[in-house]
C-alpha cells in the first residue's frame, strides 16, 4: 500500500506526541524521592522543681504565767479555783498542774488554795472547791481569770452580784458543771475539772478572751544573787498549816512539803512545786465574830523571793488592774520560768515571825530568822 507524504507525516505526529506522554507520567529512575521533613524538636533543658518558698517557723506559743511553752494548744482564759486546805482535804486534786497557787488566810487561822489553771487544759479532777472572799475574787480576777467557788461571805456576794461577775458558783447557777465525791465527807468533796467548767462558762455566755497580765522570765535561768537557802519554812497561825520547800537542784524547784510530809497532788501522785516561791506580807483585820478577814492585797510591803535555792530580799507591789509582782530595788524581779507560789502572812506581830530559811542543809532548829528583810 502506498502511503502518501501527508499521511506520513501524521503518523509521525501521533506517535511522537505519545512518546511525551509516557515520558511526563513515567517516574524518573534517576530522581530520589524527596526527604520526608519532620521537625527537629530542641531536647528542653531538666529544670529543678523550683523551691518552695521556706516557711517561717511558727512562733513558740509561750506562757505568759510560767514562761513555759504551751504544749496542749491555744491558751484558754485562766480559771480562777479556790481550793480547800483544811487537814480533811488533803491531798487536794490538780493542784500540781496549775500555773500559780496562791495561799492566804481565811478564818480561824485556816488557809485557803487559789489555783490559776490557764497552761494545762485537761485537768481531770479539781479540788475540794470551796467558798470565796473579796479578796479571793479580787486576786483570781487579776489574772483574767472565771472565778470558780462553792459559796461565799455575804461581802463577797454582794460584790460578786452588783458587779455582775463572771463566775461559776456550785450552790448557784452553775450547780450542774461539779459533782460530789463518794469517797470523801462533805463539805471537802466538791470537785470539777478544767472541761467541766469551760463548758459552764460557755454556757453561761462569759468572755472567751481576757487580758491575762503576764511575768518577766530570765532567758538565762540565772538566780538574782541572793543568799543561799535551799530550805524555807512558813508559819501561818496555826501548826497545822506549817509549809515547807526543800530546793531540788535536779528539778530546779523548791518542792513543797505541808505539817511534815510531801504535798502531793491526788491526781497523779506528782509532787506540788515551784519554780518561784514568793512570801509576801500583807495587812489582815477581821471584821467579824466568825473571824471572817480583810486582807489587804494592794498596798505592797515586805516579801522573800526565792528561786534557784537563793532567797532574795524585796517587796511586793500591786498596780491597779494588774497582778502581784516582786520588786527588787524598784524594779520587776524576773521571775524562773515554770510554776510560782505565793504565800500571804500576816504583817503582825511581824511579817519575819511567820518565816524562817537556811542557808545550808540544817535542822529546823538552826533555822536562820528572815527577822530585818527591806
Amino acid at each position: 500500500m502506498k502511503v502518501n507524504r501527508s499521511s506520513l507525516q501524521l503518523i509521525s505526529a501521533i506517535l511522537l506526541s505519545s512518546l511525551l506522554l509516557s515520558a511526563c507520567s513515567a517516574p524518573s529512575a534517576n530522581l530520589e524521592p524527596a526527604p520526608s521533613i519532620e521537625p527537629t524538636l530542641s531536647p528542653q533543658p531538666t529544670l529543678s522543681p523550683s523551691p518552695s518558698p521556706t516557711a517561717e517557723p511558727a512562733a513558740e506559743l509561750l506562757s505568759p504565767l510560767t514562761g513555759l511553752p504551751v504544749t496542749e494548744g491555744a491558751l484558754l482564759r485562766p480559771l480562777s479555783v479556790m481550793i480547800n486546805n483544811a487537814p480533811a482535804a488533803r491531798p487536794q486534786s490538780g493542784i500540781s498542774e496549775a500555773d500559780v497557787v496562791y495561799e492566804v488566810l481565811a478564818e480561824g487561822g485556816i488557809t485557803r488554795l487559789i489555783g490559776i489553771f490557764q497552761s494545762h487544759t485537761g485537768v481531770v479532777k479539781i479540788g475540794p472547791i470551796r467558798s470565796i472572799r473579796p479578796y479571793l475574787i479580787d486576786i483570781g480576777e487579776s489574772y483574767g481569770g472565771v472565778t470558780v467557788h462553792a459559796g461565799g461571805s455575804p461581802d463577797a456576794y454582794a460584790i460578786l452580784q452588783k458587779q455582775n461577775k463572771e463566775d461559776l458558783d456550785e450552790i448557784g447557777r452553775a450547780g450542774a458543771y461539779f459533782w460530789r465525791d463518794k469517797e470523801r465527807k462533805a463539805p471537802h468533796n466538791l470537785y470539777s475539772n478544767a472541761a467541766m467548767l469551760r463548758e459552764g462558762a460557755a454556757r453561761l455566755g462569759f468572755a472567751e478572751d481576757t487580758k491575762v497580765p503576764g511575768y518577766l522570765f530570765s532567758p538565762a535561768e540565772l538566780p538574782l544573787g541572793g543568799e543561799a537557802a535551799p530550805e524555807f519554812t512558813v508559819n501561818f497561825l496555826l501548826k497545822s498549816y506549817t509549809v515547807d520547800y526543800k530546793y531540788n537542784a535536779e528539778r530546779k524547784t523548791f518542792v513543797r512539803w505541808v505539817n511534815g510530809k510531801p504535798h502531793l497532788d491526788l491526781n497523779n501522785n506528782n509532787p506540788v512545786e515551784a519554780a518561784n516561791v514568793m512570801v509576801m506580807g500583807a495587812d489582815h483585820k477581821v471584821l467579824d465574830d466568825v473571824g471572817r478577814l480583810q486582807v489587804d492585797v494592794e498596798l505592797g510591803g515586805e516579801a522573800l523571793l526565792f528561786q534557784h535555792g537563793q532567797v532574795t530580799k524585796g517587796r511586793w507591789s500591786r498596780k491597779q488592774d494588774d497582778i502581784i509582782r516582786f520588786v527588787k530595788e524598784g524594779k520587776e524581779a524576773l521571775m524562773a520560768t515554770g510554776v510560782t507560789h505565793i504565800l500571804i502572812v500576816p504583817n503582825a506581830p511581824s511579817f519575819s515571825s511567820h518565816i524562817q530559811y537556811a542557808e545550808s542543809n540544817q535542822e529546823p532548829a538552826n533555822r536562820k530568822s528572815s527577822a530585818g528583810a527591806k
